[in-house]
């Protein structure tokens, strides 16, 4: 081994040998005319991909791990969320001008115990059967609300019948192709009234490791990232469907988590395991909503007056700005 000719092999003084490089630098998937060979090795180079990754998150754990507690702060990754345009409707808490318009807006009677919620929930004309099972199970998520089916008679003769009957909020379930679509919440008896798109829709059967069914308990209620006014506003409609005090023994939270503009909302049952652990089963159902619009009082589809439209080709300019 001293003779000045390099290692002998064998005598543990071999040069590492060099990693197999899959694919080169400047690979390019696209350049393989063959569809069935190209995907084949789209495949490939993602999981090259996930395990450089993943072994380069080892890595840089098991350092954090060696410094102890010299390690520097984690970096903050950037999100569309984190690197949104500021809005300048933002609500501030301590706002005096915003706690005056929440003490004299339309929730302002439920927001001071006035009023107790009753709501109606309704459909579009001849609704199928997978709008008939959403309707029953929301109905089984809000409390004191009353399904009913429409039978071609008119929004503007409903809500009269509504207001006659104490009704607090109208929903109507929109659908498409045998397939709920859309939904109307109006406030009552002055407004406003909130158009949205609906998606994603599940119903409790199509849920994995759902919970058993919902009791009668009334549910704590979660508003999340409602931040500027229009979101406030929204964020208020959701929050008068709900009765005030909330049952915690029946441990039922409805969430509405808003996130880029896209309202998500979650039914879970929970349970204390342990001091610092929660155990939590979706109850289901599940859907999101996108906001279309914001109508000053009941629904008037020709004369109505809109606060907020969603005009998608001068609003949605850019990634990072949210209305909600």
């Amino acid at each position: 081994a001293g003779d000045g000719r390099g290692p002998v092999p064998g005598d543990g003084t071999d040069p590492p040998a060099p990693e197999r490089v899959l694919f080169p630098p400047t690979f390019s998937v696209s350049e393989i005319k063959n569809k069935q060979r190209r995907h084949f090795m789209f495949l490939r180079w993602k999981q090259q991909q996930r395990k450089e990754k993943l072994a380069l998150k080892k890595k840089r754990r098991k350092e954090r791990e060696a410094l102890g507690d010299k390690a520097p702060p984690k970096a903050i990754p950037k999100t569309i969320e984190n690197q949104r345009v500021y809005d300048e409707t933002t609500v501030d808490p301590n706002d005096e001008e915003v706690a005056f318009d929440e003490a004299t807006d339309e929730f302002a009677p439920y927001f001071n115990r006035q009023t107790v919620p009753k709501i109606l929930i309704t459909t579009s004309d001849r609704p199928r059967g997978r709008t008939v099972r959403f309707c029953e199970q929301l109905a089984t998520v809000i409390p004191n609300s009353h399904v009913y089916y429409r039978r071609g008679l008119a929004l503007k003769r409903i809500i009269p019948q509504c207001i006659a009957r104490d009704f607090t909020d109208l929903i109507v379930i929109n659908e498409d192709r045998k397939i709920p679509n859309g939904l109307v919440l109006s406030h009552l008896p002055d407004g406003p009234t909130a158009h949205f798109r609906m998606s994603s829709v599940r119903l409790r059967k199509e849920i994995k490791r759902k919970g058993k069914e919902p009791t009668e308990h009334v549910p704590e209620v979660i508003l999340n990232n409602f931040t500027t006014r229009l979101g406030h506003s929204i964020g208020r409609m959701f929050a008068a469907l709900f009765p005030h005090d909330p049952q915690f023994i029946g441990r039922q939270v409805a969430t509405f988590h808003n996130q880029r503009d896209y309202i998500f909302f979650r039914f879970h049952r929970y349970i204390f395991k342990s001091e610092k652990k929660v155990g939590i089963q979706e109850l289901g159902p599940r859907f999101t909503l996108k906001l279309r619009s914001l109508q000053k009082g009941t629904f008037d589809s020709k004369f109505g007056e809109y606060e907020w439209i969603h005009k998608r080709r001068e609003m949605d300019t850019s990634r990072r700005k949210f209305h909600l």
